[in-house]
């Protein structure tokens, strides 16, 4: 659910592939040089656009622009879970879909650029909370209804609140993950997923 701020005007297919460049051309460069450091005048030259036109898509200046990155990135934490969280039919899928949670990470390691964004933005602002509570319910929904799945072929017992069982996956996946970026340790992440996923089968009807 986009925020006014980050709500897409009505743009030509030309106007909607500039802006998609800008936003792509500053991840880039907050990626490499941080979003402190990042500057519009980085954004032109890496882009090929005038400050004018990116004023234009974001009128906002810097800030818009950095919710816009913050946004994509959101985008790319759920896309790099993809095809898997998407199909979570089976337990296999489930595995797949664990492994798939760990190999980004793994790649990520220590920065993350949604989290910098954030913090940049301020993580108490209307926006920066609610573009990671959009982050956070989507990721919940899709393990959900992976869950309430193997409730409804009789893997795992229906009793348990799927809601609240997706939410505590959330809450594993995010304390593993903070961890390795405050230690350079992978094996928090893999511990939480591994014992959340053998807690989730043994609750069989």
């Amino acid at each position: 659910m986009p925020t006014a701020s980050t709500a897409t005007p009505r743009l030509t297919a030309k106007g909607a592939a500039t802006r998609r460049r800008i936003i792509e051309g500053a991840a880039a460069e907050i990626r490499e040089r941080g979003a402190a450091s990042t500057t519009l005048d980085d954004v032109c030259a890496r882009t090929a656009t005038s400050k004018s036109q990116i004023f234009h898509y974001f009128p906002g200046g810097k800030e818009e622009l950095l919710l816009a990155v913050a946004a994509r990135e959101a985008d790319r934490v759920l896309e790099d879970q993809q095809p898997h969280l998407g199909k979570l039919a089976s337990w296999q899928a489930w595995h797949d879909w664990r492994d798939a949670v760990i190999a980004r990470y793994r790649k990520q390691g220590i920065h993350c650029p949604l989290g910098v964004l954030i913090t940049e933005l301020g993580r108490s602002t209307p926006a920066a909370q609610a573009l990671t509570a959009h982050l956070i319910d989507r990721w919940q929904a899709a393990l959900r209804a992976g869950i309430r799945h193997l409730q409804d072929t009789g893997e795992i017992s229906r009793q348990l609140d799927a809601d609240r069982t997706a939410a505590a996956l959330v809450a594993a996946v995010q304390g593993g993950v903070t961890i390795l970026m405050s230690t350079g340790r992978i094996s928090h992440l893999e511990a939480a997923l591994d014992t959340s996923l053998t807690l989730l089968r043994t609750t069989r009807n």
